[in-house]
């Protein structure tokens, strides 16, 4: 029998980075939105507390079927698989996407940190590049993309640590730095980090604020005008939100952004995005700003 998944966890407006915002073109949203809700029911299986591992990879295999068209059972991927073929674009970005959470399924721990950015190649990197395809931007784009995707993943990993170990027993906090540090990864259950380990996600922190300055020539390589502002409003909160997790202790203060933070960097990167494409001479003209 097919596994039929839940109505999603959350929606786009519970993320913490911007998801096709009204910045987004229209006619480029709808594609956006067909592609996150596709990644969100299928993480969501990969999350799943009962499923067992099998029965998950049996569902991911659903997601990959209906998106090829071979079958219609998951109801979150033929809106895609519709779309992808109205314009004519590859699936490759979302079957990647579903190696993820394939991983997912069955990987609990992360052991050193090249570990943690194979794994964001296939769960960071292609949500980005999917959305610079939708725009018809150049492949030129990726390497600052998939640094900047890796971050915001990243980022997450360190914000919900506590989170992913207590409800899903899922460590992304690499352990070859925890074991060096003299902790297991029944150290996040403390209610505080102790220095060697307050030290240690600080590193993983700074790693990640280098990973953003990579992203940060993203929006100064996009053509679009609207993608360039949505693309440096991603960048201002990310350096905002590595920042805050280099100065505080995910274990015991908040590190996420309250709403009013928020919409405060939301500016800030609005006037970033304004300013990088007013510096455009002559490709200032390939936008559009309508």
């Amino acid at each position: 029998m097919s596994f039929v998944p839940p109505p999603p966890s959350k929606t786009h407006k519970d993320e913490n980075f911007p998801v096709a915002s009204v910045l987004i073109a229209p006619a480029h949203r709808a594609t956006i939105m067909a592609f996150y809700r596709f990644a969100r029911s299928a993480d969501d299986v990969a999350d799943d507390p009962v499923l067992t591992a099998k029965e998950k990879l049996f569902a991911l295999d659903d997601f990959e079927s209906t998106l090829k068209g071979r079958t219609d059972v998951i109801s979150d991927a033929v809106p895609l698989r519709l779309a992808l073929a109205e314009h004519n674009l590859s699936p490759h970005h979302a079957l990647d996407l579903l190696q993820a959470f394939r991983m997912d399924a069955v990987k609990k721990r992360y052991e050193t940190w090249d570990e943690l950015m194979l794994y964001c190649a296939y769960s960071a990197a292609p949500v980005g590049r999917f959305v610079l395809d939708v725009h018809g931007e150049s492949e030129s784009t990726w390497p600052a993309s998939d640094a900047l995707c890796a971050a915001l993943q990243i980022i997450n990993h360190l914000q919900d640590c506590v989170a992913d170990y207590h409800n899903i027993d899922r460590v992304y906090i690499p352990l070859d730095g925890l074991t060096q540090a003299g902790f297991g990864v029944e150290a996040l259950d403390l209610p505080a980090a102790p220095p060697a380990l307050r030290a240690y996600l600080k590193s993983l922190a700074e790693k990640t604020n280098g990973l953003v300055a990579q992203g940060a020539a993203l929006p100064g390589q996009v053509r679009d005008f609207r993608l360039c502002l949505e693309t440096a409003i991603i960048v201002k909160l990310a350096q905002t939100l590595t920042q805050r997790l280099i100065a505080y202790d995910p274990l015991s203060e908040p590190v996420r952004l309250t709403k009013p933070g928020f919409l405060i960097w939301t500016l800030a990167g609005v006037a970033s995005g304004l300013r990088t494409f007013a510096r455009r001479k002559p490709r200032s003209a390939e936008g559009d700003p309508s």
